[in-house]
């Protein structure tokens, strides 16, 4: 009975913890040295995402009737989560590209607005920008016409001004 009561903390801090999450992203973290382990857990901090190791039968308890309940299923090895309130694709982007530098850090799958997504789901997620970036190429798109019309028409008063400074 007492150990049912150490571990309800634990299952509680993890439900808080991934409760109205824009994603979830279990990967295990196996065979990760300590220098990488900080170095991956610096570069989650600075992207907003939250990064902590708990036991799989805690997250499994605190995954049960949530959207990351199939994530129950994956739940196998030394495991760790990375949860994100606000942007949806950051835990997957900044693991992927961390993954490349560390190769032992393996994505397992994820959660990602209350769908599924398996170690395929997570890589083909972790390839789209932040919205940032998606907001400053629309930006672009829309001022290049505008920037395109501003400069031929520069082009044309230069060619007229020309013109009559040679007259």
């Amino acid at each position: 009975m007492a150990k049912v009561e150490q571990k309800k903390p634990v299952v509680e801090e993890i439900s808080n913890l991934i409760s109205d999450a824009a994603s979830v992203v279990l990967v295990n973290y196996s065979g990760l040295t300590v220098a990488q382990d900080t170095e991956l857990r610096r570069n989650l901090r600075e992207s907003g995402v939250a990064y902590k190791v708990y036991k799989n039968t805690m997250m499994n308890f605190a995954f049960k009737g949530t959207p990351c309940e199939e994530l129950c299923k994956d739940l196998e090895g030394t495991n760790a989560i990375a949860v994100s309130r606000d942007d949806a694709t950051a835990p997957a982007r900044v693991l992927a590209k961390f993954a490349k530098t560390a190769p032992k850090l393996e994505l397992v799958a994820g959660c990602v607005e209350g769908a599924y997504y398996d170690k395929a789901g997570v890589e083909a997620l972790s390839a789209i920008p932040s919205r940032e970036e998606l907001l400053g190429k629309l930006l672009g798109s829309i001022q290049s016409p505008i920037t395109n019309f501003a400069r031929v028409l520069n082009q044309i008063a230069e060619s007229k001004g020309g013109e009559a400074a040679a007259e």
